[in-house]
């Protein structure tokens, strides 16, 4: 047997084996991407190596015999010779993943990773999406403003069935991803299959360099305040607190929160921009699988705790941006308005392991909101439901926004 090869698949099958509950990364949500990603700073849990000899023991020696007689097979039979040893380690890892039926449960390889991570550390180059890699296919769960997927007319929901003409299907999503980034300038043909209406057709995009915004704020006639957040990554906090306490030096009457296409991020993020508008009490319940209930609570010093608040969401509202919405409008501290959210409702666990080799993300419990409703796969009903049409989007007419406006108005 290669012996070199064992000692790989030994130190990764004994990681998932035996190392017991794991600590670090929280993220709520994949940008594509948890989110997800998300806890407290996406800290990163790097799991020691274990010795082979001493963590082996003959139940696990036993259990993994066709294993290494599949291995085995493969270096002595396989017609195309040699194999990578690294892609054969990395796929029995990525098959242990995909065994527990998860879809928020996977194995990343370092340029996966890399790639997955890329949204939250402030730019990278591609089409501009937040995306959806636990299905069949990648799917837009939203385009970033501004960006060239937004200007191709991508929508959430769209499926990516075929990249330059090459079928999509039955490859993993996450590889997908990799085709779909590239330099700025080059351009990619994307097949598209969105299912509302039901419709195939495909579309060139330009790719470009993609600055991944955080926050947008202004004063809005009849002096309602304004901040949208396009995701929860290191310094929307600071960046938030900044864009209140300017809009209050201007004696709003009222703040809307723009949370429509916010594709989610840090799971502390989360929890320091829900407390800028929910003075006290717990803003989200963690649920691990063993039934223990984890509270999290708002931090005192809200800066808008008390002001009049609309929160807008969509279908492309996800994970970290659920969890705001979700605990303001349980405890009525605003109202939402918009279309039914993402329902992206787990926490997922993104470790890395040695010496580079990339990361699972392994889905360790579930969240709910302060009443302790369970969204995942359901979504946040807004209080007012207003669709935007298509003649709506062509017209850039925000029926949503004058609705927000509006209920502020009338509340006076």
């Amino acid at each position: 047997m290669n012996k070199t090869g064992r000692n790989i698949l030994i130190v990764f099958l004994a990681l998932f084996l035996l190392a017991g509950t794991f600590s670090g990364g929280l993220i709520l949500g994949w940008l594509l991407p948890q989110k997800g990603t998300l806890d407290a700073a996406l800290q990163t849990n790097v799991l020691a190596t274990p010795d082979p000899t001493e963590t082996a023991s003959s139940d696990t020696t036993a259990l993994f015999e066709p294993f290494w007689q599949a291995w085995q097979l493969v270096h002595d039979e396989y017609v195309d010779q040699p194999v990578d040893d690294t892609k054969l380690m990395e796929g029995a890892i990525r098959g242990m993943m995909d065994s527990l039926g998860d879809k928020h449960t996977s194995y990343m390889s370092p340029d996966e990773y890399k790639q997955a991570t890329m949204p939250l550390d402030g730019s990278y180059e591609g089409i501009g999406a937040y995306v959806d890699a636990s299905g069949d296919y990648l799917t837009i769960i939203t385009p970033m403003a501004g960006s060239p997927a937004e200007t191709a007319g991508l929508k959430s929901g769209d499926e990516i069935t075929a990249i330059d003409g090459n079928d999509m299907s039955g490859i993993d999503p996450n590889i997908v991803l990799q085709s779909v980034l590239g330099p700025a300038g080059s351009s990619v043909v994307l097949t598209i299959h969105r299912p509302d209406p039901d419709s195939t057709f495909d579309v060139t995009i330009k790719r470009a360099k993609i600055v991944v915004p955080t926050i947008e704020s202004k004063m809005l006639d009849n002096q309602i305040g304004y901040i949208a957040l396009a995701t929860f990554g290191d310094t929307t906090t600071e960046d938030l607190k900044k864009a209140i306490t300017e809009l209050m030096a201007q004696n709003p009457k009222g703040l809307i929160l723009d949370l429509r296409n916010n594709g989610g991020g840090y799971l502390n993020t989360a929890i320091e921009v829900v407390s800028q508008f929910v003075g006290d009490g717990v803003v989200m319940y963690e649920e691990e699988a063993s039934g223990t209930m984890n509270e999290y609570n708002a931090i005192p010093g809200g800066l808008a705790t008390k002001i009049p608040l609309v929160v807008l969401v969509n279908a492309g509202t996800a994970s970290a941006s659920e969890i705001t919405a979700g605990a303001i409008q349980d405890y009525g501290r605003g109202v939402l308005v918009g279309t039914t959210t993402y329902g992206k409702g787990s926490v997922q666990n993104w470790i890395t392991l040695d010496n580079d080799q990339g990361a699972v993300r392994i889905t360790v419990a579930h969240w709910l909101t302060p009443k302790q409703r369970q969204i995942n796969g359901v979504g946040l009903t807004p209080d007012y439901v207003v669709e935007l049409t298509e003649e709506d989007i062509t017209n850039k007419n925000d029926a949503q926004l004058k609705k927000a406006i509006e209920i502020l108005l009338n509340n006076q």
